[in-house]
């Protein structure tokens, strides 16, 4: 089960709202990425379920972080069904996200209180999810909406928390915008791991730029 109780999960992501998402099917190559990001102050991080290793992978990590990363709450996401879900949180998942909806998926989260952010667009897809027990929503891919959603959406939906995922950049004007329109947290992929600095190890600079990240967020 969950390393971390979800009040924890939810604390984390408030304290640092800066969450990487990453998948890499070489165990090696995710543990050092990780470690990385830990290093640079991160304490949420999603490993993303794509492809066949990737159970085996996330369960490893677990371990993993028990004695790298002792507190780093550790998510999975892409999740498509309740068949999977169950199969993370048995894994020892801490939080759960999907880029859509899937209500089964938000009952599994719900029975063992595991924080769910399932993946919307419109606000009648936002307040379903919320009625659902979505505690923050996940709008996806941020960059086709843009910040001007997020704001338009906080007018008549002031205490949803959002986290946006898909065309955050690692940079001051790219948080600035979406932590100004009134983003609760943000989710980074590709661009905090390019791919160059993968194939050459240089596991340093992912730390380096994970902790500008956070001086930049702290002091906006």
């Amino acid at each position: 089960m969950a390393r971390n109780a979800s009040s924890i999960v939810y604390s984390r992501i408030e304290e640092t709202p800066i969450v990487p998402l990453f998948f890499n099917a070489d165990l090696t190559v995710t543990q050092q990425v990780l470690k990385a990001c830990y290093d640079g102050g991160i304490r949420v991080f999603e490993f993303t379920n794509r492809g066949a290793e990737a159970p085996t992978i996330f369960a490893k990590l677990i371990d993993y972080c028990e004695k790298e990363c002792p507190d780093l709450v550790l998510g999975i996401g892409t999740i498509y069904d309740a068949k999977q879900a169950n199969e993370f949180i048995a894994m020892g998942a801490d939080f759960m996200l999907q880029p859509f909806t899937t209500p089964e998926v938000g009952e599994v989260c719900a029975k063992y209180d595991i924080p769910w952010m399932p993946g919307t667009m419109t606000l009648t897809e936002i307040r379903n999810a919320e009625i659902l027990g979505a505690k923050y929503v996940k709008i996806f891919p941020g960059n086709v909406v843009g910040p001007g959603f997020v704001k338009a959406i906080k007018g008549p939906m002031p205490k949803t928390k959002i986290m946006v995922t898909g065309g955050v950049e690692p940079n001051k004007e790219s948080l600035s915008s979406w932590f100004g329109a009134g983003a609760a947290a943000v989710g980074m992929g590709s661009q905090l791991f390019p791919a160059d600095l993968i194939a050459n190890k240089d596991y340093q600079s992912i730390s380096n730029t994970i902790s500008d990240l956070i001086k930049i967020y702290r002091g906006l």
